[in-house]
């Protein structure tokens, strides 16, 4: 049985103070070059603006851009007091939003950093924010765990839309890409297991909610053919066919929920974050999981495909990186399958002058 002569351990049983132990050992691990935050990281999103940098949402109530290849904060967005839960850029890039506990969104002036106008109207938290440019408007899209949609006019704060048909909280939204502009539609996952659909201008709920998993749908991911993937408490991440009605071609089972997906379509993979502390990679044509890569040690949050990597966020605070280029993959695969290569052994310091050397060298061909 463990024991401790640390006050703080008296009421916690030897279980938890095995897991704690694990995880402050796993703690030390440099897989994926971790950037190391002082708080949980709920969201990551790539910069559009910025090449090789993220947006991430703390749940200290900071949103930081950071630079990967140096691990730099290239700027601090401040305001809120509670915990961030999600965040993205205005169509021009110029505003950035954050859905926070607080049952607001925040908005900040990319450039100077300041403050700008909040957007009021959740009666719980903000869970996710997408924007979009449609009808000759910016429009922020929010979902919060009071089960509503609704949509903004961005430049009036305006609400334009409250969309209602979840019967529990939004985890996630996402905007049809294969749809006309004037019929857009976005698409909502909830606690409730329900997808939706809302066209956006006018049109309210669309139809049947589709009902691809047992529980919790915690993210959508669109990929470049228009079908739509989905990352769920049931334990699995799904391939809903656009052609097909939507019903799923493919399951990615896991020993946990799955937070999030993302495809990285030059390569055919799909990457799922899940709740084990594991970033997995599969094969989008097999469904076969092809690696896994193990560095974080709380769950993780969310994914970011960011050129030819891909980036995790943790409840651990660290930023980790992975490659997803051919040789370096290969090379991650190897490492997991035999260990770090082993370092040469240095050559014994020859005990014989170069003259003496090669007077050997010759004597030895005469032989």
């Amino acid at each position: 049985m463990t024991t401790s002569s640390n006050r703080d351990h008296f009421f916690q049983t030897s279980a938890a103070l095995d897991e704690q132990q694990r995880k402050d050992t796993k703690s030390q691990n440099e897989n994926g070059n971790p950037i190391k935050l002082q708080s949980k990281i709920l969201a990551v999103r790539a910069d559009p603006s910025h090449p090789g940098s993220i947006y991430v949402a703390q749940s200290s109530g900071t949103v930081r851009r950071i630079i990967l290849g140096t691990g730099e904060t290239t700027a601090l967005f401040k305001g809120p007091t509670a915990p961030l839960t999600s965040v993205c850029l205005s169509p021009d890039g110029k505003l950035l939003f954050a859905g926070c506990w607080d049952k607001t969104v925040w908005s900040w002036d990319v450039a100077s950093r300041e403050t700008r106008q909040r957007y009021e109207g959740h009666s719980d938290f903000v869970k996710s924010v997408i924007c979009a440019r449609l009808g000759g408007q910016d429009l922020l899209i929010t979902g919060g765990a009071d089960a509503q949609v609704l949509v903004f006019n961005i430049a009036t704060g305006q609400r334009t839309e409250t969309f209602k048909g979840h019967a529990r909280g939004i985890q996630d939204l996402n905007i049809d890409p294969e749809v006309d502009e004037a019929q857009a539609i976005v698409f909502s996952a909830g606690s409730d297991r329900e997808i939706r659909q809302f066209k956006i201008f006018g049109g309210g709920d669309d139809g049947e909610p589709l009902l691809p998993h047992e529980t919790s749908v915690y993210k959508l991911f669109f990929d470049q053919d228009g079908d739509l993937w989905t990352a769920s408490a049931d334990k699995t991440a799904k391939c809903l066919v656009r052609a097909d009605g939507w019903k799923a071609n493919l399951s990615l089972e896991h020993p946990d929920f799955v937070r999030d997906v993302v495809v990285y379509e030059a390569g055919g993979w799909v990457v799922t974050a899940c709740r084990d502390e594991e970033v997995r990679v599969w094969n989008r044509s097999t469904g076969e999981l092809h690696h896994t890569f193990s560095g974080h040690f709380e769950e993780v949050t969310g994914l970011a495909v960011v050129g030819s990597t891909v980036v995790s966020v943790a409840i651990d605070g660290t930023v980790r990186q992975w490659s997803l280029r051919p040789n370096d993959l290969q090379l991650a695969i190897d490492i997991a399958k035999n260990g770090p290569p082993k370092e040469e052994e240095p050559k014994a310091e020859s005990m014989l002058t170069e003259e003496e050397e090669r007077e050997l060298a010759e004597l030895m061909g005469d032989d």
